[in-house]
């Protein structure tokens, strides 16, 4: 039986992965403090960061804390929830895709 070779020419293209944001959503209830920390600790932001993404929480309604793939983004969002829930706050964290 002949020995056949064949050449296969395959364009790999690979694509940038999808981004996703990471929202904080406004309350009555978590204090400002509370979500300064949570931005120092989870979103890794400078004190004078945290306070300016806090203020626009609080004034917005919402902020975008930081843009990652969606498994990281996900991740964060996890977190806060976690780390609300055992400091019984009731921040809210969303992710959605970034245009």
């Amino acid at each position: 039986m002949p020995k056949i070779e064949e050449e296969l020419d395959l364009a790999l293209e690979l694509e940038e992965p999808k981004m996703f944001k990471v929202l904080l959503h406004n309350d009555d209830y978590t204090s400002m403090d509370f979500v300064v920390d949570v931005l120092m600790g989870i979103f890794h932001k400078t004190l004078a960061q945290a306070e300016q993404i806090m203020l626009q929480i609080h004034e917005k309604e919402r902020a975008v804390c930081g843009v990652y793939s969606f498994e990281i983004a996900q991740t964060k969002a996890e977190q806060v929830k976690q780390r609300a829930k055992q400091n019984e706050f009731p921040l809210l964290a969303t992710i959605e895709e970034d245009a």
